[in-house]
């Protein structure tokens, strides 16, 4: 861990005491926000939100340098695919919590479940967009807000190819019934 957060210090030339770890606030990640804390590295504790979080660290601002710890592997497909976009870093190890999971991981092609998985290997196009709408708050966007019968929701749009990101704020009326044209 501390050779890891050095790297990214030293990447990010900044002392290892200015980066900044975000990390998902669960059970799980006890020895991990030991072992980032022992290392020196600030922490940035989340309760959800880690798709968002992951997305923040190649986002020029967010104060957000690395994610770590353990998730579901579908949201590890979308940061990488976002991060891809963004030019950002990504790896990740899959961690079958069962018989079952290691099978259907390896049908899908992935014989050597301890090997290090990058971008690359989760996300093989060149032509990525990537669009997502905030459910809960996060560092990117903001959770649905509903105000009487309409709902506020953000949303981010990044086009790979150009890596511009766009971020959208829709009003949706709610229960409201389509016009009908004539």
């Amino acid at each position: 861990m501390a050779e890891n957060l050095e790297a990214v210090a030293n990447a990010l030339e900044r002392p290892i005491n200015d980066v900044t770890v975000v990390i998902l606030d669960r059970p799980r990640h006890a020895d991990l926000i030991a072992d980032v804390r022992a290392a020196g590295a600030r922490i940035k504790l989340i309760s959800d939100g880690d798709v968002d979080a992951a997305i923040a660290t190649a986002v020029e601002g967010t104060g957000i340098h690395v994610a770590m710890g353990t998730g579901g592997a579908p949201e590890g497909v979308l940061a990488a695919a976002a991060l891809k976009c963004l030019g950002g870093g990504f790896m990740g190890r899959l961690k079958p919590r069962s018989a079952e999971e290691a099978d259907r991981a390896k049908a899908m092609g992935f014989g050597d479940l301890d090997r290090v998985l990058t971008m690359d290997d989760l996300c093989k196009g060149e032509s990525i967009v990537f669009v997502a709408t905030g459910v809960t708050d996060g560092d990117l966007v903001r959770g649905v807000r509903f105000m009487g019968n309409q709902a506020r929701t953000h949303s981010i749009l990044i086009e790979g190819t150009t890596g511009t990101v766009r971020f959208i704020e829709s009003v949706h009326r709610l229960g409201a019934r389509p016009h009908r044209r004539s």
